[in-house]
């Protein structure tokens, strides 16, 4: 039980991090411990397997499945999720609305968090060979350009354009360093998106309590757009990124630590951007915050550290000695 509420807290923060522009989920997978058994699970899921579901009457069709599921840690992912949907939820009207009226301070909390997620992983980052070194490079050039603030073309919010961002952002989930919110942004789906879960939510309970269906189309076929893209992206990336872990680990650890440093870009240009008078009061708020932001990381880290999500390579048995 203790697992399962500590797995369901981590998909709190998690979903809380992707609801906020400039912070990755990801970022937050990695520092508690989760991120490769997340990236293992999604990563074995095989679509011949999906021939078998209309065949649920067949015994061996059923055993498949039911592998399948097993290799995927299915339970995990299920906990995993129900706490990432209730934070996203239940985050992203909240962040819209701090950050008309707050930003500096809103984002001074980001960058604690990325600056943090960095200094707890730098024990991982090695730059003894060429291929590390520019894979930090690499990394940390790849995460400030995406997180510049310039203004992308306006984009509509069609099904398949939904589909592809919806592809696009949730790399974030498998990513750390780079942000599906701040992706959203780019492609100019951040608030559309945002209002249409929330539009979406209220109409389904709506329909629930026995109102008309016609308004709840077109946030449902948006939302399922989206979904349906996310789901296409994760299961595909995954097996990029748990190739690179099993094949060059110290290279794609020191990559994706370089991706939180250069992220940091977007919160700084956030902060020093937000305008008005920046008063000693002011000054210390944003300062707090960062703090906060720091701190939420580093006790996050110290209170999982002793659980353990990665399961390690069997044993050798070792061979008897002849004295």
């Amino acid at each position: 039980m203790r697992e399962w509420l500590s797995i369901y807290l981590k998909g709190l923060f998690m979903g809380a991090a992707d609801a906020v522009p400039g912070v990755s989920g990801g970022t937050i997978a990695l520092i508690t411990g989760i991120y490769e058994r997340l990236v293992g699970a999604i990563a074995a899921f095989d679509p011949n397997v999906l021939a078998d579901l209309p065949r649920v009457y067949d015994s061996e069709a059923r055993g498949r499945v039911a592998a399948m599921l097993r290799e995927m840690d299915i339970g995990f992912l299920l906990v995993l999720g129900a706490g990432i949907m209730t934070a996203i939820v239940g985050v992203t009207g909240a962040v819209a609305r701090i950050s008309d009226s707050s930003p500096a301070i809103l984002f001074a909390f980001f960058f604690g968090l990325i600056a943090a997620s960095a200094v707890v992983l730098w024990s991982e980052v090695r730059l003894d060979t060429r291929g590390e070194k520019v894979a930090a490079v690499v990394g940390f050039v790849v995460a400030f350009l995406l997180a510049s603030e310039s203004t992308a073309a306006v984009i509509p919010h069609s099904p398949p354009v939904l589909f592809v961002v919806g592809a696009i952002a949730i790399c974030a989930m498998i990513l750390p360093g780079v942000s599906g919110s701040f992706l959203l942004i780019l492609f100019g789906q951040y608030i559309f998106m945002s209002d249409t879960l929330h539009a979406f939510i209220d109409e389904a309970v709506g329909v629930a309590r026995g109102g008309p269906l016609e308004p709840a189309v077109g946030p449902a076929v948006a939302v399922a757009s989206f979904v349906a893209g996310a789901a296409v992206g994760i299961l595909t990336f995954a097996r990029v990124v748990e190739w690179a872990l099993s094949n060059h680990r110290e290279v794609t650890l020191t990559f994706l630590v370089a991706l939180m440093v250069g992220a940091l870009r977007l919160p700084v240009a956030k902060i020093l951007g937000a305008g008005g008078e920046w008063s000693v009061a002011r000054v210390a708020a944003v300062l707090l915050a960062g703090v906060a932001g720091t701190a939420a990381v580093l006790l996050v880290d110290y209170y999982t550290d002793d659980l353990d999500y990665v399961e390690d390579e069997p044993t050798a048995t070792p061979a008897p000695r002849n004295d």
